[in-house]
């Protein structure tokens, strides 16, 4: 297991709830993780760069299912104690990465 620590810069806007900022067993840091209000609810999004096409490519996200859970969580945690607001978070999906 990993150690997932979070901070959280909240911003209240109507799609954009925050950014994270993660460290990973105290030893990987991972800037501008984006607390994204969704129609589904709230979920992350990992830094991304712009490409040609006008699609977004994460520049870092998680592997595995189990990795990504946890970032989450530290997250959607740490934001609901810096801001006392309870976030509809939507669930984890499978995305393909290819």
């Amino acid at each position: 297991m990993v150690s997932v620590k979070a901070q959280v810069y909240p911003r209240e806007s109507e799609k954009v709830k925050g950014y994270a900022t993660i460290v990973l067993d105290d030893c990987f840091l991972v800037n501008d993780i984006k607390i994204i209000s969704g129609k589904n609810g709230c979920f992350i999004s990992m830094p991304a760069k712009k490409k040609r096409d006008g699609k977004f490519k994460d520049i870092a996200h998680p592997i595995t299912k189990e990795l990504r859970q946890q970032i989450e969580d530290a997250i959607f945690s740490e934001y609901e104690k810096v801001t006392g607001n309870k976030l509809n978070i939507r669930k984890t999906e499978e995305k393909d990465e290819s």
